[in-house]
């Protein structure tokens, strides 16, 4: 059986794109993070995927996740590999795609039994759903509203000429016991309904009690499964290491395993193969609300897929996301690279961050809280808060400026003062994200600068922002009313000779609302 795939196969002529990836596989194993590119390569590998599926009605019958792995054999040569999750029509072994993990064999038997009862147990309820009592019920139910509706309309109008009869001085008796009339024959219309009604509804609520215990009884047979399977399903990383799922994810969810990405990763783990790039897509009907669309790339699902990421990918290179300089209870210091957002962007291929990686790695991510940013081109300490009210406090000092920040950069040409730049800045929406000194109407914006050396190109400088707006230190460089001249390596602002932006962000010097004063440093890249 074929698995390993020419990608030839999908896409031709192959073209290499240097594009950044878009997204990463990533996960948090034996203190590194761990992770696997979805580059352009892989998706335009998958979107040829997409294309043969298109040819075939059975790729369409159900909606669910594909994925293509990029691997490098011992040779160098490169191939693919593509899986699906779950069954395909019924079926988990198929020509040409990754088989599933193993175990899933040893409960081959007991799966089929389980599906046989949960599809007898979907018939019963969707005949219970639709027992001819309910629509009965629904339809005398409406009936006898209507009717009652229209007698409080008579017994109103009815009320109303009593009361013109009570001020022509008609005999009081006579006018109470047509009230009683009234009442009496509302009474007779409820308990006709009533009597309609309710052996109608002792059948809908036996039908309602059998439908609870069903969706229970459902719900236990699935569990039991699930024990069996996650007992016998057995993942191995880049390591040589197996574990069970039972042993990786105690409390997994049911089809965990099952999804495509470990089924291509453990295949290429225990077959000698090396991980290059991963792409996973939604073919088929798409969800009702609008969460997975065909032809669409998706990353690694939170439930069943992310949390075992990390022992996957174990035994791969690490990524440049270097671990945290400092970390506690309270807060997280990272050394981000350049490159990358501080937090994500507002659309698809502006995801990737330091916090969306670390959102996908650390049990407590989505508590996570940047408590200042950086430009993605700039390098240095990124300080995030692991809780909302540490958030405040320190949120609190920025604001007030109680932190001591230093950058280190350096500038074209040569520059032999020390001082204050003081020019406000102003960010054109016209013109986003290109910020620009304006004094009409523009915030103030404060930089102390020092040389710290120099030669007869550039210039080495720190820079001591007292204020924190967008891009400040890079127009109070290139500006003419600044420094004159630009950052190396920034495009936006007039430098294009150097593959980065020589910016970065050494020291952080700050009250831990804990602990007390911390002072931090991380050594220029460059």
């Amino acid at each position: 059986m074929v698995i390993l795939h020419q990608i030839s196969d999908f896409i031709h002529p192959v073209l290499v794109s240097k594009a950044p990836p878009s997204y990463y596989y990533e996960g948090y194993s034996q203190g590194e993070i761990k992770r696997l590119p979805r580059t352009a390569l892989a998706e335009e590998v998958a979107r040829g995927l997409m294309r043969y599926l298109k040819q075939d009605a059975r790729y369409s019958n159900e909606g669910k996740m594909y994925g293509i792995l990029l691997v490098e054999l011992p040779s160098g040569e490169i191939r693919v590999i593509k899986a699906f999750s779950g069954l395909l029509n019924g079926v988990s072994l198929v020509e040409g795609w990754a088989p599933p993990i193993p175990g899933r064999s040893e409960v081959a038997f007991d799966e089929a039994q389980v599906l046989s009862q949960l599809d007898a147990i979907k018939q019963e309820l969707i005949s219970l759903q639709q027992i001819p009592s309910r629509h009965e019920y629904e339809s005398l139910s409406r009936h006898f509203a209507d009717k009652i509706l229209q007698l409080n309309i008579l017994h109103q109008q009815r009320k109303h000429e009593r009361q013109q009869r009570r001020l022509q001085l008609v005999n009081e008796e006579e006018l109470l016991e047509e009230s009683r009339r009234d009442g009496i024959e509302k009474k007779l219309l409820k308990r006709q309904r009533d009597e309609a009604l309710h052996p109608l509804k002792q059948i809908i609520e036996s039908a309602d009690a059998r439908i609870a215990e069903l969706k229970q009884q459902r719900k236990e047979i699935s569990r039991q499964l699930q024990v069996k399977m996650h007992a016998v399903y057995t993942l191995t990383n880049f390591l040589g290491m197996s574990q069970s799922l039972q042993q990786l994810m105690p409390q997994a969810p049911t089809g965990t395993g099952d999804c495509c990405a470990p089924k291509l990763l453990h295949y290429a783990a225990t077959h000698n193969l090396k991980p290059l790039a991963m792409a996973e897509f939604w073919w088929g009907a798409s969800l009702p609300n609008g969460d997975k669309i065909q032809g669409e790339f998706y990353g690694a699902c939170s439930e069943r897929c992310q949390p075992i990421m990390g022992f996957l990918l174990s035994g791969l290179h690490t990524i440049e996301l270097t671990p945290s300089i400092y970390e506690d209870e309270y807060i997280i210091v990272i050394n981000k690279p350049s490159g990358l957002l501080s937090v994500p962007g507002r659309y698809r291929d502006t995801q990737d961050s330091v916090l969306s990686r670390l959102r996908n790695i650390l049990p407590d991510g989505m508590k996570l809280i940047p408590v200042h940013r950086l430009d993605q081109d700039t390098s240095g300490i990124l300080l995030i808060a692991r809780n909302l009210d540490i958030y405040r406090q320190l949120a609190t000092q920025f604001q007030q400026r109680q932190v001591h920040k230093v950058y280190e950069a350096v500038v074209c040409g040569n520059i032999n003062t020390s001082g204050i730049i003081q020019l406000p800045l102003w960010g054109n929406p016209e013109n986003r994200p290109y910020q620009e000194v304006n004094w009409e109407y523009g915030k103030d914006c404060i930089t102390h600068y020092k040389v710290i050396s120099n030669n007869s190109n550039n210039t080495r400088v720190e820079f001591t922002p007292l204020t924190g707006r967008p891009h400040q230190l890079r127009v109070h460089a290139a500006d003419q009313q600044g420094l004159g001249t630009p950052i190396l390596g920034d495009r936006l602002y007039g430098s294009d000779n150097s593959t980065r932006l020589h910016l970065h962000a050494r020291e952080l010097h700050f009250t831990h609302p804990i602990l007390g004063k911390l002072s931090l440093q991380v050594k220029a890249p460059f």
